[in-house]
């Protein structure tokens, strides 16, 4: 079984103190994550104002403090919001002093085979991000470094409980075989757990986190994302009752 924590994603301070934003505070959150049973850590570093980027320095700082405290693989977003121009996110991803084990490289986004190129060539994982409602899938299917990627993120953004589950199997049919690379199925907001529940009957690995909901499955607000790693968990196994 693998639950990768995604510890924060693209929420600020507007979302409540229980999404970290810190180094200092992502790291805490992560080993807690862990010790609940996560296997891999994703996680946005942030500038000291809280938005997402790909800077060197807050790139090093977050994964250095994460890692003080972690033993598990560790990884960072390059989403085009950190940084709009995909030469500039290229220039980013070199520029980098502390490199993370692996990095998500959305393939629907403008630039995706550059910055996959990159972080291959730095000898970084690549998450291959197939966003739901995109050409992500069909751009990945062409893509001459399908092959190389660590794995494919099956990425359910219709965050309707009623339909999210028929979004993951479209998803799913559009990803096909991944080029015989494993698959990560996850789902966010209120589409988040009904995603979940079908990557555990699928035997799929998973990931879950404040980055993709704030609610645990029976709607009560998180307390952090150990609790909602317990939860997932015990989508898993049925027998194990998740920590309140």
């Amino acid at each position: 079984m693998f639950v990768q924590v995604c510890l924060n994603g693209a929420r600020d301070a507007a979302d409540g103190a229980v999404v970290p934003l810190s180094p200092v505070a992502l790291a805490e959150s992560a080993a807690a994550a862990v010790a609940a049973g996560a296997s891999d850590v994703h996680v946005h570093p942030k500038t000291p104002c809280g938005r997402d980027t790909l800077s060197p320095r807050s790139v090093a700082a977050t994964l250095e403090a994460i890692r003080a405290r972690v033993a598990v693989p560790v990884g960072v977003t390059t989403g085009a919001w950190a940084e709009p121009d995909p030469a500039a996110r290229v220039a980013r991803i070199r520029s980098w002093t502390t490199l993370p084990d692996h990095a998500s490289v959305n393939w629907h986004e403008e630039g995706a085979e550059a910055v996959a190129a990159a972080l291959l060539e730095r000898g970084v994982g690549v998450e291959a991000g197939i966003w739901s409602g995109t050409d992500g899938a069909a751009r990945f299917a062409a893509s001459p470094l399908a092959g190389r990627v660590l794995r494919v993120l099956a990425e359910v953004t219709d965050p309707d409980p009623d339909t999210a589950v028929e979004s993951a199997r479209t998803v799913l049919a559009a990803i096909g075989t991944a080029h015989g690379r494993p698959v990560l199925l996850h789902g966010e907001e209120g589409g988040t757990w009904p995603v979940l529940r079908l990557a555990a009957r699928l035997g799929l690995a998973t990931r879950v986190g404040l980055e993709d909901t704030l609610a645990l499955p029976g709607g009560e607000r998180a307390g952090g994302n150990a609790q909602l790693v317990a939860a997932a968990i015990a989508l898993f196994r049925p027998g194990l009752r998740a920590a309140p």
